[in-house]
């Protein structure tokens, strides 16, 4: 009897059940992933824990209440309006450019009061503008 040896096929890789598979994963990971949602994001504005200025130039401080009126170095402005204010701004500079003005805003003025004041600024020609922050240790005590 003569018994044939059968020959022994080559191994094959079939890459193709592989890739199927990492598709599945992959699909199935995008499903399932959540995404982060920028709009509900909240918001702490950081307080500046500065050193006051030794020398202090000339400077002109505008106060902000919480109902959004106004005051220029502590006199109150008659009405609302960017155009008082800017007058008021231009009187309190008496022609002088180089002053700076400090906006005191409250916490809760309206966003759109203390806008209300840079472009007052921009309209007295006075480009030096800054804002009044309390420290850190003044927060703490709240």
């Amino acid at each position: 009897m003569r018994f044939r040896r059968r020959r022994s096929e080559e191994p094959e890789i079939n890459l193709i059940p592989f890739i199927d598979v990492l598709l599945v994963v992959l699909i199935f990971l995008m499903l399932s992933t959540t995404y982060s949602k920028f709009t509900e994001l909240q918001i702490t504005l950081p307080i500046a824990d500065a050193d006051m200025a030794r020398d202090r130039p000339r400077e002109i401080i505008v106060s902000v209440a919480a109902d959004g009126r106004y005051a220029v170095n502590r006199k109150p402005v008659e009405g609302r309006s960017v155009e008082l204010l800017a007058a008021e701004l231009t009187a309190a500079a008496e022609g002088s450019t180089d002053m700076v003005v400090i906006v005191s805003a409250d916490a809760t003025a309206a966003h759109q009061s203390v806008i209300n004041v840079m472009d007052a600024a921009r309209r007295a020609n006075l480009p030096r503008l800054t804002f009044a922050t309390q420290t850190s240790a003044g927060a703490e005590a709240r």
